[in-house]
């Protein structure tokens, strides 16, 4: 089965070739970054017209890369949500129109299964399963015990941890995106400041904005009293006490759900901390990571999971199909 699909939930425009869930004949991504960083974060309606002017290309260059007709494709598969709710509707439309146009079946996904997804990439998943979500918008702790089966464990309560690592960057003056700034200097850095502990006893939630907050008051008493700031230093001990939760919750989880994997995703799932953090701690389970390229928002994971949604649902869309910035899991 060949498979088209595409991302635009936030400040990505992406299209992906993917055939049968596993081979990724193209993926392209266009990416905003350097249009948003001036601004210190994406702005909602900026990315919605960086949608529209690159959405077209993108569809053309995903073929051409692919070296695929239009009529070899046999489903079109696009994120439905969560997300920017105009961000969205670029790419939804844009998806209705080229399934419309030549007589092919369309199916959403939901953006964080796209992540999730990511890793049957590189890996088969075997069930049980614990996966660990981390990205600017989302912390949770999921559970599978088959294909498109999420049970929620758990998830923060406020802040997503990629969320507070942005804080932390513009706090200290990193600039934006802020957490691959504050990982590389994370490990230049020693954890020489205490932080608080952010542990939530034995539930699975999260909750990132203590932490944030006390880093910003830090570094302004700090300021204050005129003494020096050690940026790397306070990345160190943010960055530690953050994946020392992470890691301990997912640990217990996998012990508790008797996992036979356990797989990170989501845009902080690139954070070397983290993933060497997990390479060091979790060893009675086979971990899965997907590749850096498709950590961060792309359409080949979204492919991915549209392809295993339909296998095991057998069921797709009509052109009511809407994009909705709030969305459940399941």
């Amino acid at each position: 089965m060949i498979v088209l699909s595409v991302e635009s939930s936030c400040d990505e425009t992406s299209v992906s070739i993917v055939r049968d869930g596993k081979d990724i004949l193209s993926n392209v991504v266009l990416s905003q970054i350097d249009i948003h960083k001036q601004y210190g974060g994406v702005v909602p309606e900026i990315a919605s017209r960086e949608h529209i002017k690159g959405i077209t290309m993108v569809f053309e260059e995903a073929l051409l890369n692919a070296g695929i007709k239009r009529n070899e494709i046999d489903l079109v598969v696009v994120t439905k949500g969560p997300g920017l709710v105009g961000s969205l509707l670029i790419g939804v439309n844009a998806a209705k129109a080229f399934a419309f146009a030549n007589d092919i079946e369309i199916l959403g996904v939901h953006h964080i299964a796209g992540h999730i997804y990511a890793n049957a990439i590189s890996s088969d998943l075997v069930f049980p399963l614990v996966c660990l979500v981390v990205s600017g918008g989302h912390t949770e702790l999921i559970l599978m015990k088959e294909h498109f089966d999420f049970q929620k464990l758990g998830e923060t309560m406020d802040d997503a941890v990629g969320e507070a690592y942005d804080k932390v960057a513009r706090t200290v003056g990193l600039g934006y995106p802020g957490g691959p700034l504050v990982d590389a200097l994370a490990v230049t850095g020693k954890p020489s400041y205490k932080m608080p502990n952010i542990g939530m006893g034995d539930t699975y939630d999260f909750s990132f904005s203590g932490i944030k907050s006390h880093v910003i008051n830090l570094v302004h008493n700090l300021k204050q009293r005129n003494e020096e700031l050690n940026i790397p230093d306070l990345c160190c001990s943010f960055q530690e006490t953050v994946t020392d939760v992470l890691v301990e919750k997912s640990i217990r989880a996998i012990k508790e759900y008797d996992a036979k994997m356990f797989m990170i995703a989501g845009g902080v799932a690139a954070n070397k901390g983290l993933r060497k953090k997990i390479s060091d701690t979790i060893n009675n389970v086979k971990v899965v990571v997907p590749e850096f390229k498709y950590c961060t928002d792309n359409a080949a994971m979204i492919g991915v999971a549209g392809y295993y949604q339909y296998i095991k649902n057998n069921k797709t869309d009509d052109m009511r199909l809407n994009g909705s910035s709030r969305i459940k899991l399941n």
